[in-house]
Formats: structure tokens, C-alpha cells, sequence
């Protein structure tokens, strides 16, 4: 039986990762244990990272947001000498599945991105002080930062040496970073991704790779003035942190998950798995106090947790799980209220916080490689942040007029103000503004519906959802959709639905999760990379690949 990757971690168990913590900075320490590896096979050498570092990573992110809001610039270093990060383990690599290569890849995108982000979402801001090596990946963690700094000397050069010695693509955002993040010249960036040796020194920073330089013996105190000048210019909201505490969750013997608002039930033969969030089971928070006491067990904290847990299960652990169902149930005014307790008091870190978690937590599911569906049934409380849900995945159904024997509240989707703007998509637009991309003044109009409860046929003619049926069409319709959904080629939906999702301007971020995504996906399949000749299976050999010298 395959091994089942956990991505709840804490400090307590962390492996590869130290943060001291300084008042308004935190010095955050990159020192892998080499025989620390999520799998066996492989050494974490040079501090080179596999999943398991990365799982860490994103915890220490999440905490700094939640557990230590008083910090306003995180430095991020290395605890080893000579190198700063070697990037993603090439025997790790090397040794993986297809599949779980690209969803290593795409979970360490979202990790970048969210520290990247931190400074517009959160006022965290990050700076890469870097001294020895930083190649592949460990220059994208970098690149993730808002302030780069060098040290000048022999030993210590940015590079993406994937390309003269991988075979394979900086497939973490390097290349979209250089281009479209530090503005690198194309000539420059073309000649920078083929050099093994990468680039040192003053050089650095007039090709825009790095942000300053310094020798060795003035670095520490530079990068140390720098990290106090940022934190004296950061207007960022501080207070007490509160504390996050393991997920209530449970694993069955089926792969059912079960946690206090989310329940994930599992069809192996039907290839689908049920994602059943629950409305509020609690008021509203009367005040910015309340909100700070009930710390992570407050309603709109809990279940963003419970579900961004269960959709990076999914991932990793259900990959032949082809299709996600999306459901809820409970009382759509409750919601709403929690809702609008958070958008009225954005000035208070904690509910900033919880509103950039969700808008975080969406964007996974935006990019999520299965196909999606949302019901909209009887007793559901797609409203507000979760009716975003509703056009993040491919298609949505709902229940029309009165069911027999159902006496659950008639289905409706009721819009809020958080459908219009809070939750950008990667392209930079609403949801429902990319879903009428073609017709914009439809969202101007559903504007003028917020807080209206829209039944099925309100919600069909305003194009929410996709299709509406009543109680003697709904349980075959679904059941069709379904069987014919699980019998397509699970690359073909992928490709298509990818596709199809990102729709309106291209971004960096739209640029990293589907252009480059893509072309990273298909080269890990390739011979020229992974067969028994490709240049990963011979890395370190001294012999290089042998190539397929067609150009596809």
C-alpha cells in the first residue's frame, strides 16, 4: 500500500526548517536533515528539498500568518555552510512517479505563492539572504521573495541549471519569475538558463537577479539593517497571535475523511469523492474580541483548514479519484453573517487573515487536476464565499421546485459582496468576471441581486449554475453525468478543463500554473528527462543523457 503523505505538521515535529523570532523580524532558517526524506532511496543532500521539506515550509508560512502576526519581514537563509539550497532533490525526482512529480511541483508553486503574496495580503514582507550555491529551486525560493540579496564571493551564484543538466524546465515558476517578476532581458535570461555555473557577484544585479550585493564581511550586518529598515516602513497590522491547533480529523478504513465541518466520502468504483462542507454550527462573532477568542475553532478559520486539508489529500493520496463533488448543507443567513462579520473589520489582522486564507484556499481549488462538479440541493448554503465554489469548478447542478419527501429549505444561491472582488482568480478577476467574460455587464447587473436568495430558475437565467432539474429528472441527470465523466481519458479532461479554467488575461501566476505547468508535465514524461538514458536517471553519473534529437 502506498504511504499516505500528511500535510498537517507543527514545530514540534519540524525537520528541516528553525525560525527565530525577533520582535518585527524572524530569521528563518532553511537546514534540511539529509536522512529526513518523506520516502526511502534518496539523501537530502545540500540542503535539497523533497515534498516533506516543503509540507514544513508551507506549515512555517501558514504560522507566521496566524501564530505571529507581529512580524513585518522574514529573512530567509540557510543554516548551512557554502550553500544556500541545491533545489528539489534529483534522486527524489529521479525515483517518483509521473504523477507525483507534478503534484510536488504544483504544491511547491502554491507554497512560493503564498509567501510571495504575503506582503500585499498580509504585509509580511520576505527577503532571500543568500550566501553559497542557490540553484534550481533554491533559486525560486528566492525568486518567491520580495528582496533578493547576494553575498559576493567565490562560492556564492544564483542559477536555473535545469535545462544543460536536468533536461527538464525550472518547473516551479523559475523561468516566469525571471521574466515576468525581476523583468530579466530575454537574451540575458536565455543565456542565464543554460549556464550550469549560474551568475555571481555585481553581475547579478545588472542582469536584475538579485536586488543588492555585498561582501562577505558586511553582509550579515546589511542584510540585518535592511530587514529593520523594511519592518520601520511596514504599516502592518500587529496583535497576539493565536495558536493553531491539529485538525478533529479522521481517516476510515474506505479513505472516507471526517472532520468537524468537512466530510469526504468515497466511491472507488464510481472514481469520485463527495466533498460535503457544512454551514455554521455557532453565531456569528459579535466582535473583533470575539472573533480573537474563539482563535482557530471560529467558524470561517476552521473550515478553510478542514478544507484545504482535505483537497491536498485528495491530491496526493486519491489520485484515481477522478471527480470531485461538491456539496453543503446548512443555513445560508448563518453563513453570510459569519461572512460579513469579516469583511466589516478587514482593519483587524485576524479577520484580514482568514479572508486571504480563503482567497488562497479557492485558488488551490481552481487549479486542482480533477474534474469538478457542484449540486446544488435542497438545504445547501451556497452563498457568498462559498458560492465561489461554484465557478471554480467545471460544472454545477442544481435542484428545481419541491423534491417528495424532502422538506429541506428549496435551493438558492445567494449572492454577497464577496463575489466581487475579495477572491481574485490567478488571472486577476472575479470568478464571476471571468465566467462572463464575454458579456460584462452581466455582473454589473448581479450586483444589484446581492442578498436575494435565487432559486433555481433566478439562478439558471442569471447563468450560476449550468443546469437546473426537478425531482423526477435530478437522480438519473447526475447519475449520467457522473458515468460518462469517469469513462473519458482522465489526460484529456485534465488538458481540457486546465484549459478551459483559465480564461481572461494571462498572469505570472496563470502563466506558471498553465503554461508552464503544462509544458513541465509533458517533459517529465519524456525519455529525453526520465527514460533509463534521460539525463535525471543519469545525474551524477558523470555520463550525460542521450538524447532523442527530434523536435516535437
Amino acid at each position: 500500500m502506498a504511504k499516505v503523505i500528511d500535510f498537517q505538521t507543527d514545530p514540534s515535529r519540524y525537520r528541516h526548517w528553525r525560525v527565530d523570532y525577533d520582535g518585527a523580524v524572524a530569521n528563518l532558517f532553511m537546514d534540511v536533515d539529509e536522512d529526513g526524506g518523506l520516502f526511502d532511496g534518496y539523501q537530502l543532500k545540500l540542503n535539497s528539498y523533497d515534498l516533506g521539506v516543503d509540507i514544513e515550509l508551507a506549515d512555517v508560512v501558514q504560522r507566521m500568518r496566524f501564530e505571529h502576526p507581529e512580524v513585518k519581514v522574514v529573512v530567509m537563509r540557510s543554516a548551512k555552510d557554502k550553500v544556500f539550497c541545491a533545489g528539489a532533490n534529483i534522486r527524489m525526482l529521479g525515483g517518483a512517479d509521473h504523477a507525483h512529480k507534478v503534484n510536488f511541483c504544483k504544491f511547491t508553486n502554491e507554497t512560493r505563492n503564498t509567501f510571495e503574496n504575503a506582503e500585499a495580503d498580509s504585509g509580511q514582507k520576505y527577503i532571500a539572504a543568500i550566501k553559497g550555491a542557490c540553484a534550481g529551486g533554491g533559486y525560486e525560493l528566492a525568486l518567491a521573495c520580495n528582496h533578493i540579496m547576494l553575498t559576493d564571493d567565490s562560492t556564492s551564484s544564483v542559477s536555473l541549471p535545469e535545462v544543460p543538466l536536468l533536461a527538464v524546465l525550472p518547473g516551479t515558476g523559475g523561468l516566469t519569475r525571471v521574466t515576468d517578476k525581476r523583468k530579466v532581458r530575454r537574451d540575458l535570461a536565455d543565456v542565464f538558463c543554460t549556464l550550469e555555473e549560474g551568475i555571481k557577484g555585481q553581475k547579478a544585479v545588472k542582469w536584475r537577479l538579485v536586488d543588492e550585493v555585498f561582501p562577505n564581511s558586511k553582509f550579515d550586518d546589511m542584510v540585518a539593517a535592511r530587514a529593520r529598515e523594511f519592518a520601520d516602513a511596514s504599516t502592518k497590522a500587529t496583535g497576539t497571535g493565536i495558536r493553531l491547533t491539529p485538525l478533529a480529523k479522521t481517516v476510515g478504513d474506505d479513505g472516507t475523511l471526517h472532520y468537524s465541518l468537512v466530510e469526504v466520502a468515497v466511491d472507488r468504483k464510481g472514481r469520485k469523492a463527495t466533498i460535503t462542507l457544512s454551514g455554521p454550527d455557532g453565531d456569528a462573532p459579535g466582535s473583533p474580541e470575539a472573533l480573537h477568542a474563539a482563535g482557530d475553532q471560529g467558524y470561517m478559520l476552521r473550515l478553510a483548514r478542514e478544507l484545504d486539508d482535505a483537497i491536498l489529500h485528495l491530491r496526493l493520496n486519491e489520485m484515481e479519484l477522478g471527480l470531485l463533488v461538491f456539496r453543503t448543507q446548512g443555513d445560508p443567513e448563518a453563513l453570510l453573517a459569519h461572512e460579513a462579520f469579516l469583511l466589516e473589520h478587514t482593519n483587524d489582522w485576524l479577520a484580514n487573515e482568514i479572508l486571504a486564507y480563503w482567497k488562497r484556499l479557492l485558488k488551490r481549488i481552481d487549479v486542482t487536476s480533477r474534474s469538478m462538479v457542484a449540486l446544488v440541493e435542497h438545504g445547501s448554503c451556497f452563498a457568498g464565499v462559498l458560492a465561489e465554489v461554484l465557478w471554480s469548478v467545471d460544472r454545477s447542478y442544481m435542484m428545481e421546485d419541491e423534491f417528495e419527501g424532502d422538506n429541506r429549505p428549496i435551493a438558492a444561491i445567494t449572492l454577497s459582496p464577496a463575489n466581487f472582488g475579495p477572491f481574485p482568480m490567478g488571472n486577476g478577476l472575479s470568478r464571476l468576471e471571468t465566467r462572463f467574460l464575454g458579456e460584462p455587464e452581466a455582473v454589473g447587473a448581479l450586483k444589484t441581486r446581492i442578498g436575494e436568495a435565487l432559486d433555481a430558475t433566478d439562478a439558471e437565467e442569471a447563468g450560476l449554475v449550468t443546469e437546473i432539474f426537478d425531482d423526477i429528472d435530478w437522480e438519473d441527470e447526475i447519475r449520467i453525468f457522473m458515468e460518462e465523466r469517469a469513462s473519458f481519458s482522465p489526460d484529456a479532461m485534465t488538458g481540457m478543463e486546465a484549459n478551459l479554467r483559465f480564461a481572461g488575461p494571462e498572469t505570472m501566476e496563470t502563466r506558471i500554473f498553465g503554461r508552464l505547468t503544462a509544458w513541465q508535465n509533458w517533459i517529465f514524461n519524456r525519455p529525453n528527462a526520465t527514460g533509463t538514458d534521460g539525463a535525471l536517471q543519469r545525474y551524477g553519473s558523470g555520463v550525460r543523457g542521450d538524447y532523442n534529437q527530434q523536435r516535437v
